[in-house]
């Protein structure tokens, strides 16, 4: 082939795969990195730029759509409690029923490809701990805690994960934690400490308001868990094969508290609540999953940590049009500085990525 230019340049392209939470979801990043070098000729990068352009387009779509597709989850929520009797745990486990099958493909594909990695005894240990973590526990504390409380109240809460990931690694795993992630922490949680004042503040007295958004704080605490725990642990099985089985523990435990407790007059009260039940379980957790996934390989973390944080500002907009819920001045500001603390966690610089 004729060179272009006298010299071939040398390239590297550094490619993340970012681990993202299917249910809660919610926005959460559990990145992990490899590096590949390839070297070619000043033709082909003015090629490869030019395709890469195209494809970036094309995952900036996609990924806005799949984070506001995640955004629905409460106000789906929101809905079926107000539209059936149902409770939390009935509607996690049909959200979980539709979810399901998704999954078992996900798990037996992966498990039947040539190469793979027999887990461990230790590694199963963790992989079903994080998963009931981070799929079961948290999953339900969210769905509990969006019986007391705004949609809107309960996005921005559970947007601190990732501040409390943070804290789990410098305490737990004693990682560094950098001067631009204490400053993220400063304003994520003034701002959430500004947008609970102006809820408390508003005419309308809610006498649970402090029940439902402890509920929801221990909720993004558990899911943080399950963030800062597979990190950890996806390097040793996959990303695709870790989530999927996780996702079967979860399952496996939602299942078993709804046989011993779970009310089954609730799964024949009518195709209603079945019907919110699929929302759940595709609209607002498997489609958005994939999409994010598709994402992180095509624009990078970076470009999905920054469309992400549109994600408490669509269940803000949501819950006004479609559930009524006030916009107060407090929200919208509280929402801008733990949005803007959130992406200085998840930002990472051009050096390490492009």
């Amino acid at each position: 082939m004729r060179r272009v230019a006298s010299v071939a340049l040398p390239v590297t392209i550094h490619y993340s795969t970012i681990h993202y939470s299917l249910f809660t979801i919610h926005y959460s990043l559990s990145i992990i990195h490899n590096s590949q070098q390839l070297t070619t000729h000043n033709s082909l990068i003015l090629i490869a730029a030019q395709s890469s352009h195209k494809i970036s387009l094309v995952g900036i779509t996609i990924t806005f759509a799949g984070a506001v597709f995640f955004s629905t989850k409460a106000i789906f929520v929101k809905l079926a409690f107000a539209a059936t009797t149902t409770d939390a745990l009935s509607l996690l486990t049909l959200r979980m029923i539709f979810a399901l099958p998704f999954y078992l493909v996900v798990a037996f594909v992966y498990g039947q490809k040539k190469g793979n990695v027999k887990i461990s005894r230790l590694q199963w240990v963790y992989v079903i701990t994080l998963g009931l973590f981070g799929y079961y526990f948290s999953s339900l504390l969210d769905f509990t805690g969006l019986q007391y409380i705004s949609a809107g109240l309960e996005r921005l809460i559970l947007f601190l994960y990732p501040t409390f990931a943070v804290l789990i690694n410098v305490f737990v795993f004693k990682q560094h934690i950098s001067k631009r992630q204490m400053v993220a922490l400063v304003l994520t949680y003034a701002g959430i400490a500004y947008a609970f004042y102006g809820e408390v503040n508003l005419k309308e007295i809610n006498p649970n308001l402090y029940r439902g958004s402890f509920l929801v704080f221990l909720c993004a605490v558990t899911y943080s868990i399950y963030i800062a725990g597979s990190g950890k642990v996806i390097p040793l099985v996959g990303a695709a094969k870790f989530t999927a089985y996780a996702m079967l523990a979860a399952t496996t435990g939602i299942f078993m508290h709804f046989t011993l407790r779970g009310n089954f007059q609730h799964l024949n009260s009518g195709s209603g609540l079945w019907w919110y039940g699929l929302l759940l379980g595709v609209v607002a957790t498997v489609l958005p999953s994939f999409m994010i996934s598709y994402g992180l390989k095509k624009i990078g973390s970076n470009n999905v940590a920054i469309i992400s944080g549109i994600g408490p500002v669509s269940t803000i907009i949501q819950a006004h049009l479609i559930l009524g819920e006030k916009i107060f001045f407090e929200q919208l500001a509280g929402t801008a500085l733990v949005v803007i603390g959130v992406l200085l966690i998840g930002w990472k610089s051009s050096r390490t990525e492009t």
